[in-house]
C-alpha cells in the first residue's frame, strides 16, 4: 500500500542519526532527513527504501517549514485524482528530533545568542514544522503521527540547566494541547511527547565535563556515565522508533520509555 514517510529533525547526529539509518534498513520507508550536515550512511537503504537529505539550520526554520507543506501538498496532488483520500504514503510521522544547549552555566551567565539559538531550535522549530505538516497532510485519511522527542529535565527543573528544561516543558504542553486540538478531527494526528531517557551523546559529554560551579548537578551526570548506565544511540533509536510503532500511540500524550504505561 505504498511506502511509510518519516520525516526526521535532528538526522545527522547521535540518536537522529541511528534513527534515521534504523529506518532505512526496512524497505518501505521514505526519510526525509532533515540536518544542517550530511548523514554520511555507511551502508546505503536496502533496496525499497529511500532517503532524502534537506540541509537547513533549524535556528531559521520557516523557509524550512513551507518547503515542507508545498512538499507534502504536493505529494496529494500527484495521488489518485478527484479522491481526497488518497496519498503517496500509507502512513506518515514526523519526528521532532533537533534541540541544543546553551553552554552549561546559570541562567545570568548565559549567553542570549546560544539561549535564543536554543529556544528556537528545541521549540519553534517543531512548532513551525508540525503547524506545516498538519496543514500538507490534512487531506490525507492515512495514519499521521507527530513525535516530539522531550527529556525528563522537561518535568524536573535543574539548576544551570533553565533553557533546556523551558524548551523541554514548553514541547510537552505544546504536544499536549495539540493532541486535544487533533482529537477532535476526524482524521487527526496522534501525538506524543517522548523521554528517551539518557543517552550517550555529546550532550551528556558536555553536561559532565562542565565546572561544579557552574552546574551543581553536574555529579549526577558522572555518575550515569562511569556507572554504564548511559544507553546507546542505536538502542535509543531503537526503542524510540518502536514506541512510535504502537497501536495505541499518543496514550499518554506525556511518555518515557522507561516506563510500560500506555
Amino acid at each position: 500500500m505504498g511506502q511509510h514517510l518519516y520525516i526526521l529533525t535532528g538526522a545527522s547526529k547521535g540518536m537522529g542519526r541511528a534513527m534515521a539509518v534504523q529506518l532505512l534498513q526496512q524497505p518501505g520507508n521514505t526519510v526525509i532527513a532533515i540536518a544542517r550536515s550530511p548523514l554520511a550512511l555507511d551502508t546505503a537503504p536496502v533496496p525499497g527504501a529511500q532517503l532524502l537529505e534537506w540541509s537547513h539550520d533549524l535556528a531559521h526554520a520557516q523557509p524550512l517549514a513551507q518547503r515542507l507543506q508545498q512538499w507534502l501538498l504536493a505529494q496529494a496532488v500527484n495521488a489518485v485524482e478527484g479522491d481526497d483520500m488518497a496519498a503517496s504514503f500509507a502512513s506518515v510521522s514526523l519526528i521532532n528530533n533537533a534541540a541544543t544547549i546553551p553552554p552549561v552555566a546559570p541562567l545570568s551567565a548565559t549567553d542570549p545568542h546560544a539561549l535564543v539559538q536554543a529556544l528556537r531550535i528545541g521549540l519553534e522549530a517543531p512548532m513551525l514544522l508540525t503547524s506545516a505538516f498538519l496543514q500538507g497532510v490534512a487531506a490525507w485519511r492515512c495514519p499521521k503521527k507527530v513525535l516530539n522527542i522531550s527529556s525528563g529535565l522537561g518535568r524536573r527543573p535543574m539548576a544551570s540547566q533553565a533553557t533546556y528544561c523551558a524548551v523541554k516543558a514548553g514541547l510537552d504542553n505544546f504536544s499536549q494541547s495539540l493532541a486535544l486540538e487533533e482529537a477532535l478531527k476526524p482524521h487527526g494526528a496522534k501525538v506524543c511527547s517522548l523521554a528517551p531517557g539518557v543517552i550517550d551523546t555529546a550532550m551528556q559529554l558536555q553536561l559532565r565535563s562542565t565546572a561544579p560551579e557552574n552546574f551543581p548537578d553536574v555529579g549526577r551526570f558522572v555518575g550515569l556515565h562511569s556507572q554504564g548506565l548511559l544507553t546507546s544511540a542505536e538502542d535509543a533509536a531503537a526503542q524510540v522508533l518502536a514506541w512510535l510503532g504502537r497501536e495505541n500511540f499518543g496514550r499518554p500524550v506525556l511518555a518515557d520509555v522507561r516506563s510500560a504505561i500506555g
